[in-house]
């Protein structure tokens, strides 16, 4: 059986939304990233990390994913990506080309079955890092997509792009990697398709609890956490963007050791599984109204 190629690791995420420009303060002062440029729609910012960015906001009439955007090592294993994908029946939007966003690069995009846009690039020209700084997010660790359609969800990513499946929350939930962190994409069963939430990788605890503390300095608590998931083991503090967006703070994500790890089934209805700290408690009903997020269509195809 030959072995899929899947992509490195998962470098950033843009969100589409109207009114974007008013919410870069929010993310500046109050979630500690740095504005790396600005176009004539666009937002990019930057964390601690060489990625030149890690997350970006464009202006759309729809509230939803733009792209989650994975690097590759290099220009053949893409070129490889790109025929793999077209071998399996992948939706492509074209073939591989220079990139306009921060760092540059070439790259393709593809379509998920829920017509959620992927990007893969490869040759982008990182930034000098910041080190880790106190407070401020380093990386994207992972995207969490609701969808409805599970199965084809599931099926793409391990059996087009290579992705291995970490673990189980119960019949809700799929972990995903492509690298060594637990998951870079997770499934969430849903009615629809849309966003659940983006979460940003703190450099440790300290940094974690102080972030949360700066946010509540600001007048935001979190709307659910602080926590330890036992999926991941990480923990975990949510809050809500100004533009409606469910964004977390994480740290400590595990480390799979792909000799050894086995996917185990993590049970919803024992509450400890769920919250190993036991400090955060179930989401509360209006929470989970906002992880749901807004249906969105995603993008045709061509």
């Amino acid at each position: 059986m030959v072995k899929l190629l899947s992509p490195d690791y998962l470098a950033n995420v843009t969100m589409r939304a109207p009114g974007i420009k008013a919410t870069q303060r929010f993310y500046e002062a109050n979630w500690g990233l740095v504005l790396a440029e600005e176009t004539a729609d666009s937002l990019y910012f930057r964390g601690t990390s060489a990625e030149p960015f890690i997350y970006g906001l464009r202006e759309d009439s729809t509230f939803g994913l733009d792209a989650v955007t994975f690097h590759v090592a290099d220009l053949a294993r893409l070129e490889a990506l790109h025929r793999q994908l077209s071998e399996t029946g992948v939706r492509l939007q074209g073939p591989l080309l220079a990139q306009t966003t921060p760092g540059g690069g070439i790259g393709f995009s593809a379509l998920d079955p829920d017509h959620r846009r992927l990007r893969f690039v490869t040759g982008v020209t990182p930034r000098p890092a910041a080190g880790d700084e106190v407070a401020r997010p380093r990386k994207i660790t992972h995207v969490v997509l609701n969808s409805a359609r599970g199965d084809d969800f599931v099926a793409f990513y391990t059996s087009c792009l290579g992705f291995r499946i970490s673990d189980y929350s119960a019949e809700q939930m799929v972990f995903l990697r492509c690298a060594s962190d637990h998951h870079a994409i997770a499934l969430n069963r849903s009615p629809y398709a849309s966003v659940n939430h983006v979460a940003f990788e703190m450099p440790g605890i300290d940094s974690f609890m102080r972030g949360i503390g700066r946010m509540k300095t600001l007048g935001q608590a979190p709307a659910w956490g602080p926590g330890r998931h036992g999926p991941g083991n990480n923990p975990f503090a949510y809050f809500v963007s100004p533009s409606g967006f469910v964004i977390e703070f994480t740290t400590e994500v595990q480390q799979i050791d792909e000799a050894h790890h086995q996917p185990q089934v993590w049970p919803r209805d024992v509450p400890e599984k769920l919250d190993v700290w036991m400090t955060a408690g179930p989401p509360t009903p209006a929470m989970r109204a906002v992880m749901q997020g807004r249906p969105d269509p995603g993008f045709p195809e061509g």
